[in-house]
């Protein structure tokens, strides 16, 4: 599991940033500061995977934090956020390495795609001991784990991430109506979804025949 480290001065930012982290089962928060001194602090002494680092924050920027990150030589990958969209601090923090660049605000889906070029950046470095010029192509990219995947008719990579984080999310067996209601979306779509995911072993289902009336399917997390 990869330790991120989070660094925004806007609690609320924060706190955000820390659930979307948390719903990525390869990553985990290992501290969350809100300025630069304290994280570089904890960096020196702990280190970190991967650091979330806003630019702008009291004390010391973010861009300050990312050239000592650097110039001590820290090994950990960074993924700039901030609400500046403007070319010279893109271009600053692209020189310095960063792995990403999200500009609030963002939704659910970019942040997981920011952590998803780390960890495919990750596995191409770990799994190849010899790198040719198509991997070190997707490396530099950050692409081979990003691409759309193929899925079954009527499945769409987004709805079918919405789903799997309900169920991350929650323990127990739920209905499908339930889960219908609490995704907005129809009976008739859970269902394909749900069937879907039983298929791949990502949840169990089961039949609930106490209702009084028609028997009712529940599904859980595997």
């Amino acid at each position: 599991m990869y330790k991120v480290l989070i660094v925004e001065d806007d609690p609320m930012v924060a706190m955000i940033n820390e659930q979307y982290v948390s719903m990525n089962k390869d990553f985990s928060i290992e501290g969350s500061f809100r300025n630069g001194q304290e994280a570089l602090s904890f960096l020196e002494k702990n280190g970190a995977d991967l650091v979330i680092l806003d630019v702008y924050m009291p004390y010391m920027s973010g861009i300050e934090v990312l050239k000592k990150i650097r110039e001590l030589k820290i090994k950990t990958e960074v993924i700039m956020v901030t609400a500046a969209n403007d070319t010279e601090t893109l271009e600053e923090t692209m020189h310095l390495g960063v792995i990403d660049y999200l500009v609030k605000p963002f939704a659910l889906e970019r942040f997981q795609v920011a952590l998803e070029k780390y960890s495919a950046k990750v596995a191409a470095l770990k799994n190849q001991s010899v790198l040719d010029q198509s991997l070190i192509d997707d490396i530099i990219t950050n692409s081979s784990k990003i691409k759309s995947k193929d899925y079954p008719k009527g499945i769409q990579e987004k709805t079918l991430l919405k789903v799997q984080r309900y169920f991350d999310s929650h323990t127990g067996w739920v209905t499908g109506e339930s889960l219908a209601n609490d995704l907005s979306l129809s009976l008739v779509t859970i269902r394909h979804y749900v069937n879907y995911l039983v298929k791949n072993n990502e949840i169990s289902e089961s039949i609930n025949y106490e209702t009084g009336g028609r028997p009712s399917f529940l599904y859980k997390k595997s």
